[in-house]
């Protein structure tokens, strides 16, 4: 699917250091900079105490660390161990989580949801995936993997409804997946997600694919159809 100006792109991420502490950088010696230090480490510990108050509803064993990543800032990443001791790993942006801590809707229910998941899904445990090294791994990730993960899901989703997907190329974005409606004619009917945003939540343990479904779904809204 060729990209147009009818194209709503979603996302923009990459793995970069990590801390398994909210840190104050002290360095610094002016004085707003330091009290907007203060307040973010703060805010971050506040998050991650929430976090891990929320899992241990329904965890007994629960761990957690703090993540930077260059595009997306903080990312927390909670372990959980089930009755059997096998541990499973999941990754969580921070605006994600402040906007469903103040939601009011169940976010331990939710937290735990992806938990519950993994679970299902692997039985005798699931840490975080080992980043690609290199570029061949990486190509090797979004064709035998990502790609047609993100087509099958995004089909089955919609069905019968015709989805076309697959790689695309937006000149602001780089290298992106899309997704759209063919039969919708006006405005906008395709969603694209930058690579490295779906190599990001699959290294996260989070479904790449949701990303897709949830902007395939908005355009179905602003058109006014059921997703």
């Amino acid at each position: 699917m060729a990209p147009s100006s009818d194209m709503m792109v979603v996302g923009d991420a990459d793995m970069s250091k990590e801390t398994t502490e909210p840190e104050t950088n002290t360095s610094g010696t002016d004085n707003g900079t330091n009290d907007n230090n203060e307040k973010m480490v703060e805010l971050l510990k506040a998050v991650y105490h929430n976090g891990l108050t929320a899992l241990k509803m329904f965890f007994d064993e629960v761990a957690g660390q703090v993540l930077n990543q260059e595009r997306y800032g903080p990312v927390f990443v909670f372990q959980v161990r089930d009755a059997n001791k096998h541990v499973y790993a999941c990754g969580f942006f921070l605006q994600e989580l402040i906007a469903k801590f103040q939601s009011g809707k169940d976010p331990a229910q939710w937290l735990a949801s992806f938990f519950f998941e993994l679970m299902n899904q692997h039985g005798e445990g699931k840490g975080l995936p080992t980043p690609p090294s290199g570029e061949d791994e990486t190509k090797a990730l979004i064709d035998h993997t990502l790609v047609p993960h993100c087509i099958a899901a995004v089909r089955e989703e919609f069905a019968p409804e015709q989805v076309h997907a697959g790689l695309g190329f937006v000149p602001e974005n780089g290298p992106v997946f899309e997704a759209g409606f063919p039969s919708i004619k006006d405005g906008n009917n395709v969603c694209a997600v930058p690579l490295h945003v779906l190599i990001t939540h699959h290294l996260l343990n989070r479904d790449p694919a949701e990303i897709l479904i949830q902007g395939l779904q908005n355009i179905r809204e602003q058109h006014g159809l059921d997703a």
